[in-house]
């Protein structure tokens, strides 16, 4: 049997920095990160040429990539002062982002990540104050002593999870919603959306198969209902199709299958039209009593 194309979790760090570095070399990127392929190397270009529908989930790097950068501007705009990013991986945005030079941005990973990605930017300079966590997050003791440090030294913080509660399972991504809802000073949290839909088509191409060790896991039925059951209700929503569109960078689909769709719109009614731009997004949270 064949060895899987993403052994484990961190793996993926390396698989999204190559989309990070083509979509820099377009002539007209989303945003520009010089570091994402120094730091993919040769590791992160060989997991994203053998992992299936390889276009699709470049542009959905490229997409999500933009909407979390505005996230990020919006809170530090409305007062955030602390970015808490669980599960960093090989993200560059300190040093990509025109950030202010106050803002305290925390970088947790597993220390494997953690080293690899400071001795690859050792002679970069961050726009802000940046400190780095070396800590497995599924280490409860841990990882809850990092929350109340942090929740301890600021006044408003957004917490960033990219791509890390759907590898959770259901009772592990209800113990960390739980856990930053206890935190008194977490204004903000954004985190992934993926409808049923879109779990039952990354199935069909593979995907899990291709991921190895590090399959999609949460798959709640309906994500507003399980968030808001904990404590979090959606600010803002932003869908990567619709987002796309707006970016004048549509859904690269097969000519057949812009086709087929294309028909079927002629007879679907406008909201089931509006539902299948809104199978993948990113959301902005806000604990339930803050306004």
């Amino acid at each position: 049997m064949p060895e899987p194309i993403i052994k484990d979790v961190s793996d993926t760090a390396y698989w999204i920095a190559y989309h990070r570095a083509v979509e820099t070399q377009r002539a007209d990127p989303l945003f520009r990160d010089p570091f994402a392929g120094r730091l993919a190397g040769e590791r992160g270009r060989r997991i994203a040429t053998a992992t299936p529908v390889a276009r699709f989930v470049g542009w959905t790097v490229a997409i999500r990539t933009r909407i979390i950068d505005d996230y990020i501007r919006y809170a530090i705009a409305h007062g955030a002062d602390t970015v808490l990013n669980l599960g960093a991986g090989l993200d560059t945005r300190p040093y990509r982002m025109d950030l202010p030079a106050s803002l305290r941005w925390i970088e947790a990973d597993y220390p494997g990540i953690i080293e690899y990605k400071e001795t690859q930017l050792v002679e970069e300079r961050p726009c802000c104050v940046l400190e780095r966590v070396k800590i497995d997050l599924a280490n409860l003791p841990a990882r809850r002593q990092l929350l109340a440090d942090v929740n301890a030294q600021t006044k408003c913080m957004l917490v960033l999870t990219e791509g890390v509660v759907p590898y959770l399972t259901p009772g592990e991504a209800a113990v960390l919603t739980d856990d930053l809802r206890s935190l008194h000073h977490a204004a903000w949290w954004i985190v992934d959306y993926f409808s049923q839909q879109t779990i039952k088509y990354r199935r069909s191409k593979g995907m899990d198969r291709a991921m190895g060790n590090a399959p999609f896991r949460f798959t709640p039925d309906d994500p507003f209902a399980f968030f808001n059951d904990h404590g979090w209700r959606v600010e803002e929503i932003r869908y990567l199709a619709e987002e796309g569109e707006r970016l004048h960078r549509p859904t690269p689909l097969p000519p057949l299958t812009k086709i087929v769709l294309a028909f079927w719109g002629l007879f679907l009614p406008t909201e089931r039209k509006k539902a299948f731009k809104q199978f993948v997004g990113y959301m902005l949270l806000m604990p339930t009593e803050k306004k």
